[in-house]
């Protein structure tokens, strides 16, 4: 007897409960990928090769016995079923709204769908208040209803998959090469876990201290992973301990999980407003402004590191993220989801729910209690989280001349723009109240004090 495998955004085999169930019901399982035209299409190119990598790695770790098809899924199962005489499709729940509706027209065309698992600790919609039984809109409290509803050890890694070789018709691996002129992290699996375990020997217990200096390798780089599956949460949270460092990271696990279950809550906020009131606010047309913030050509040294680090590298570390997106609707006027849009156009990371609601929490109209008055100024957050200008001198050449004194605000300096560097597209401080200003526009009551950061 033999059960099908769906592998989507689960591609390893350890901590894999879908896979475990399958095997526990059969003689071999049949392990399945099947390419979608429609994803395909409206991925970014570095996330594509990404994945194409991936997909080579978990082939590996299978025996080469992944089956690899491009079609509809529908008629892509309902063949290996009848190929293989198969009882059951295994997989992984899925909670965004493109992936429960796929499932759903599956299960609706009969096919039996047993669902395992999810690529969560706790899966959305579990974690509610125990008063009335809603989901949370604050992060802090869902944090800690989060722990204290706990989740569950990672499951043992098969020791053996027994799987049946596929034709050539089933194996149609997709090309898609890494872009010319960038770099993405590698792969797989094993690429996953050996990061992890360097990052856990040498940067996890000073993680709370070093997690937001952009110049230095701090932060575990685990999102692709995460993204993709290659690695589960529980696998991250299973040995930490309660130090201070060891929590902020469990917290960076939570704040993933928080907008999972924001966006299960709230379909339509991976593209719409969560604070409604914002759909009003007056925000400009996207220009030469929005180009130059696209090419990071801002004239703002940490934020042009931050935009061609994505370009170049299909990845921004998490500080840069919040300080290049608060310059967008804060300094330039335009709207999150452009933002958004071309963070999803190049980030191997790319995760819905994360995206949408990391733009929302900077621009200020996501589930932060009073969040548009934080405006991050550019400059004093170069000077606090790459002080030597390390960040800066490795993705903008034109300033790698300068000293550290210099290299935040080179405008300042004679030599500042003598190797081609663009002037300031804005002036921060005058955009700031400017910003200020136009959310009075839409608020009855007078705004409280600014919070600056």
């Amino acid at each position: 007897m033999r059960n099908i495998v769906w592998f989507r955004r689960d591609l390893r085999i350890g901590d894999h409960p879908a896979l475990v169930a399958a095997l526990e019901g059969a003689d071999e399982i049949v392990p399945v990928f099947i390419l979608d035209k429609e994803q395909i299409s409206e991925a970014g190119s570095k996330l594509l090769a990404y994945m194409s990598n991936s997909l080579r790695a978990l082939d590996e770790s299978l025996g080469n016995r992944l089956h690899i098809i491009e079609g509809d899924q529908v008629e892509v199962l309902k063949e290996l079923i009848a190929l293989y005489d198969v009882k059951e499709v295994h997989i992984s729940t899925e909670y965004e709204r493109y992936g429960a509706e796929r499932d759903a027209r599956v299960e609706a065309a009969g096919i039996p769908l047993v669902r395992t698992g999810s690529p969560y600790a706790v899966a959305p919609g579990r974690v509610v208040k125990p008063s009335d039984a809603t989901p949370y809109k604050v992060y802090t409290p869902f944090y800690k209803a989060w722990c204290a509803h706990g989740w569950r050890a990672p499951a043992k890694t098969p020791k053996e998959i027994k799987a049946p070789k596929p034709s050539d018709k089933y194996r149609a691996f997709p090309d898609f090469p890494v872009p010319a002129g960038t770099t993405i992290i590698e792969a797989g699996e094993a690429a996953a876990l050996k990061r992890f375990k360097e990052f856990t020997k040498d940067g996890l217990d000073s993680y709370d201290e070093n997690r937001n200096f952009a110049g230095i390798d701090g932060t575990s780089k685990m999102s692709s992973y995460l993204k993709f599956g290659e690695i589960h949460p529980r696998t991250l949270l299973a040995n930490l301990g309660e130090s201070k460092a060891h929590d902020t990271f469990r917290k960076e696990i939570a704040w993933r999980e928080f907008y999972a279950d924001v966006l299960f809550n709230n379909p339509h906020t991976d593209t719409d407003y969560y604070a409604p009131k914002f759909k009003e606010m007056r925000y400009d047309k996207p220009g030469a402004q929005f180009k130059a913030w696209c090419e990071g050509k801002t004239g703002y040294p940490f934020v042009d590191a931050a935009m061609r680090q994505l370009v170049v590298e299909g990845w921004m570390h998490n500080r840069t993220r919040m300080v290049v997106a608060s310059f967008l609707v804060k300094d330039l006027h335009l709207e999150w989801q452009l933002g958004e849009r071309f963070f999803a156009e190049h980030l191997t990371d790319y995760d819905p729910a994360s995206n949408a609601h990391g733009w929302q929490w900077t621009a200020g109209t996501g589930t932060d209690a009073s969040p548009y008055y934080r405006v991050f100024n550019p400059i004093e957050q170069g000077r606090r989280f790459d002080e030597n200008g390390d960040y800066i001198r490795k993705y903008v050449a034109e300033l790698a001349h300068l000293c550290a004194a210099e290299i935040h605000e080179p405008w300042l300096f004679l030599d500042g723009y003598s190797h081609g560097y663009p002037e300031r597209i804005v002036d921060h401080a005058v955009e700031r109240i400017e910003s200020l200003e136009r959310l009075k526009e839409i608020k009855a009551d007078k705004p409280e004090q600014p919070e600056r950061k």
